[in-house]
């Protein structure tokens, strides 16, 4: 798989969710990764605790997988088997991706659904976002869950499966 730039230009349009736990945000994993294929890049923010590897595991779910569904940040990685192969990764201990670095984690993307998690170190090298997500504390059990894609149709699809959806731009 070749390099390229991964982006999530802020003009893309939005959608907006508000979860109100837990199960909610993992519900919510699982209707985007309902619209998903193999090889789709989704980055996933949000400050510590925010929910981001809930979000991943409800997208497992719903994608067959019934093993934990843990935080990669002491391991880099998770490959997760089920309908298709979902790769979890996160960021969170890189400043920037070496030449080598990038050799370790490209097998991550190969023919998977991926969510890497604090993305920044590595936007220069991973292949292009399909969607980006990022998760806002609002409340102690809610969640401000913005989406944004240059992808119209996915943020289209996403709001017809979810009620709780509302635009923005």
């Amino acid at each position: 798989m070749r390099k390229r730039r991964c982006s999530s230009a802020s003009s893309d349009p939005v959608i907006v969710r508000v979860t109100h736990s837990a199960g909610e945000t993992e519900a919510f994993g699982g209707l985007l990764a309902g619209l998903l294929r193999p090889g789709d890049v989704i980055l996933v923010r949000g400050e510590l605790g925010a929910g981001k590897t809930t979000l991943v595991r409800g997208a497992c779910r719903s994608l067959g997988i019934d093993v934990p569904v843990t935080s990669p940040t002491f391991t880099i990685g998770h490959l997760y088997r089920g309908a298709v192969t979902v790769a979890h990764l996160d960021l969170y201990r890189f400043v920037g991706l070496s030449a080598a670095e990038w050799g370790d984690l490209e097998p991550y993307f190969d023919d998977t659904i991926a969510f890497v998690e604090w993305p920044e170190a590595g936007l220069a090298a991973l292949p292009p976002a399909r969607a980006s997500v990022v998760l806002e504390h609002v409340a102690p059990d809610e969640r401000r869950i913005t989406t944004d894609s240059a992808d119209g149709t996915l943020l289209e699809d996403l709001a017809r499966a979810d009620p709780g959806v509302r635009h923005r731009n």
